[in-house]
């Protein structure tokens, strides 16, 4: 069955990062993926406008190569989410699930060093907290390199993927879209680098048996 996916994303960027191969698997089997993230994911560092318009353009070419629409581009200040309202976060995510009913949701993991990461992965579980005995679509969590891994358990506890998605036959369109977002890319070794990448899928993928693969927690499965 076609399922309608939802990601939701603290920056443009992580969804990429953290699930593209995913991403494009799911495009691949018929789903309609759509996603939406908060800030500008750029501000924290330059308010340079040729800067900001190069990422707009960037998330719409990294769309275009993964098969996914974004639904909604908010520009709160990047890493600042802590001064924005929870309420006001979690009726932003509330709008967009009323106009579509939401079989799957992807967010980030709550454990993430990045504090904007961990106020958008409560934020997704609030909107989505169970409140109908006939819609509670499942809820999983992915990792961001540079951000899950940087984290400690002493925090706000750890990732612990329970679900592995091979994306083997989808590397090179990770790839291709994560080149889009250079920007973003460090130098290796860097775990945001494209070797600590496509290391960590390679991990990941050794986890399930399969060359490459991302792997999630599923925090919400309702079987009815």
């Amino acid at each position: 069955m076609k399922k309608n996916v939802l990601i939701v994303v603290a920056h443009p960027d992580d969804e990429t990062f953290g699930m593209g191969g995913s991403i494009a698997k799911h495009n691949s089997l018929g789903d309609k993926v759509y996603a939406i993230s908060f800030t500008d994911g750029i501000s924290s560092r330059t308010n340079n406008k040729k800067a900001i318009s190069k990422r707009n353009k960037s998330l719409t070419a990294a769309s275009k190569i993964l098969g996914f629409k974004w639904l909604k581009n908010f520009d709160y200040e990047d890493n600042k989410l802590d001064r924005v309202s929870l309420l006001q976060l979690v009726k932003e995510i509330e709008k967009v699930k009323k106009k579509i009913k939401f079989d799957l949701i992807y967010s980030h993991n709550f454990s993430d060093l990045n504090i904007d990461h961990q106020i958008i992965s409560r934020a997704t579980l609030t909107a989505f907290r169970p409140d109908n005995k006939n819609y509670n679509p499942e809820i999983r969590f992915f990792e961001v390199p540079s951000s899950t891994d940087f984290s400690n358990f002493k925090i706000n506890g750890s990732f612990q993927p329970n679900l592995y998605i091979s994306i083997t036959k989808f590397w090179k369109k990770k790839i291709n879209a994560l080149k889009i977002y250079k920007e973003e890319l460090k130098k290796r070794p860097h775990s945001r680098s494209l070797q600590g990448i496509s290391n960590l899928s390679k991990i990941r993928g050794n986890q399930c048996s399969h060359e490459y693969a991302e792997a999630f927690e599923i925090v919400r499965k309702v079987i009815k």
